[in-house]
């Protein structure tokens, strides 16, 4: 099968398309032929230097999948092959999804939405589980809290204002401002120019802060919440800030999830839950769709196309 490894640390141009051999399920698994493969922030920075995800050997990268079941191993119920599935296979070990087919266990795949087609789905996995798991699994959004996503027109960001709209939450987003009457149209209430003002001059009695962009964006969140509110830091541990006394500050690292995945299927096919695609990309191409999301200015999702 084709797929693009990585053939030591370092810039996009370390991606090398290869021959390898496909596959095989083992049991509890299945093999899934690849259509789309979404790209993620994880994939570069661990293309990197292997610091952010240390496996010691040099990985294959990509875990965002959208594709068709090929087989399924021993004692595997929920697929059949021909099924259409989605999912982020094995995170955070490694999967390697810029490839013709993967493997992984069943339950790391949920069937794919019915009213997206590959590209769109693929978009999803990682970024909509980081999204739900944040603000349904840790922070427990619910109707009327306020919520503040910081980078929200971003590959988590604006899947995170739809999924915290869904739930009936008061959205602030901060972002550029040539994106704001998107982030509108996605749902947000409330949108701030991170470059000409200070979030935490004009917000405030905030109960999530879901942040994706690190460094002191944590410690002024804290500054927006109210007691016993919630911030949920997605770049590293280095984001949760000290002395966050009277609010649960946590650092979030995704997880497999089919319950999760199921539930943003549902939302897409009930028509609230949109992937934003900024490039589509041949598989061949995973060098330039890594120059293109390091520069850090997408909208949404990069994806590449493989079968």
């Amino acid at each position: 099968m084709r797929a693009v490894v990585v053939s030591k640390w370092g810039g996009p141009e370390v991606l090398v398309e290869t021959q390898a051999e496909r596959p095989e399920p083992g049991m509890g698994e299945v093999l899934v032929r690849v259509h789309a493969a979404g790209v993620n922030p994880v994939d570069w920075k661990t293309r990197e230097s292997g610091a952010l995800i240390p496996w010691g050997p040099v990985p294959a990268v990509g875990w965002d999948v959208s594709g068709t079941v090929e087989a399924v191993g021993p004692g595997v119920t929920l697929y059949r092959a021909g099924d259409e599935v989605y999912g982020m296979p094995r995170f955070p070990q490694q999967a390697g999804a810029y490839a013709e087919y993967v493997t992984a266990p069943a339950r790391h795949f949920a069937r794919k939405p019915a009213s997206l087609d590959h590209v769109q789905a693929a978009a999803l996995p990682l970024a909509a589980l980081t999204a739900w798991q944040a603000l349904v699994d840790t922070a427990g959004v619910t109707a009327g809290q306020r919520v503040l996503v910081h980078a929200a027109a971003g590959g988590v960001g604006h899947l995170a204002v739809q999924i915290a709209k869904a739930r009936g939450a008061y959205v602030i987003g901060t972002a550029s401002a040539a994106k704001h009457g998107l982030l509108r149209e996605l749902g947000a209430d409330e949108v701030i120019d991170y470059r000409t003002t200070d979030f935490e001059d004009v917000v405030s009695d905030v109960d999530v802060v879901i942040d994706a962009v690190g460094g002191d964006n944590g410690r002024r969140s804290l500054k927006v919440l109210k007691a016993g509110g919630h911030l949920v830091t997605l770049p590293g541990p280095d984001g949760v800030p000290d002395g966050a006394d009277g609010v649960h500050a946590v650092w979030l690292l995704v997880e497999p999830d089919l319950g999760g995945l199921r539930e943003i299927a549902a939302l897409a096919d009930r028509g609230l839950l949109k992937p934003l695609i900024e490039a589509v990309l041949p598989l061949e191409q995973a060098a330039k769709a890594h120059e293109l999301g390091e520069r850090g200015r997408t909208t949404g999702k990069i994806v590449l196309t493989v079968a």
